[in-house]
């Protein structure tokens, strides 16, 4: 099911989006060298439940994954890229850090992450990290009204296959709203003019990711936590838009 939102629920999607955008941003500057990931988790329930909002995360049960997440945030650690299970590890200087939090406030659900470097950062860490955030903007720009899905995910593509990183297509963006995961799918490469046609009203999670050597991913012991299969380091970075009569809205920014 493809959901189309009225006015007022994007009104809603818009304080949900603040707030995990927010959310993030906070995390992201409490994070050191040191910090532990369920630390961050901690983190995030209690910031969470202090905004009356409801995790996403905690009860989710999809069949990728092994039985409810039972946390709050996604804390995907340097090989790790997606669905990262927060465990008992305390960050190293250097580690590349992905955190993605998905919250629901008044019905409406937003989807957010970001990858940064704790410490000491190495150039070919932020090289990743730089093209998933360009192709993230490029990804927002293609959308709009009468734009078709295709069209994103060329616009993605482009730019992660342009700095050289091969693209994983079995996960990617997604429509959320009601609920956190919701058609269409929206690949993080693909062919212009494809796809559904987007219109007002509609609700996107985009997310850019990759691994610097591979486009193949092997599930942890853990059950959850996805891996580059050759150990290579990963990065993410997503935002939530909202399709408006003017073009494409990011409404999880930080307040």
């Amino acid at each position: 099911m493809i959901e189309i939102l009225t006015p007022a629920e994007v009104d809603k999607a818009r304080a949900t989006g603040a707030l995990v955008g927010t959310i993030l941003q906070t995390l992201r500057d409490r994070t050191r060298v040191g910090t532990n990931l369920l630390e961050i988790d901690r983190w995030a329930k209690q910031m969470i439940e202090d905004a009356g909002a409801d995790s996403c995360y905690v009860d989710y049960a999809p069949s990728f994954g092994r039985g409810p997440f039972g946390h709050h945030i996604c804390t995907a650690v340097n090989d790790a890229v997606l669905h990262g299970l927060p465990h008992d590890r305390a960050l190293a200087d250097g580690d590349l850090l992905t955190l993605d939090l998905a919250v629901s406030l008044d019905g409406i659900a937003a989807d957010a992450a970001v990858s940064f470097v704790v410490g000491t950062p190495r150039d070919e860490d932020l090289a990743l990290v730089d093209a998933t955030e360009r192709a993230l903007a490029a990804g927002i720009a293609a959308a709009g009204p009468g734009a078709r899905i295709g069209d994103l995910s060329h616009a993605i593509g482009t730019v992660l296959v342009g700095a050289g990183y091969p693209v994983n297509v079995e996960f990617g963006g997604h429509g959320i709203g009601s609920t956190m995961h919701q058609d269409p799918h929206v690949s993080n490469t693909g062919r212009a003019g494809r796809g559904y046609t987007l219109r007002p009203g509609l609700l996107l999670a985009l997310e850019p990711w990759v691994m610097a050597d591979t486009d193949v991913l092997v599930t942890d012991a853990d059950g959850w936590t996805l891996r580059s299969a050759t150990g290579a380091r990963t990065a993410h970075t997503e935002h939530t838009i909202a399709i408006t009569e003017d073009g494409a809205e990011v409404l999880t920014l930080p307040r």
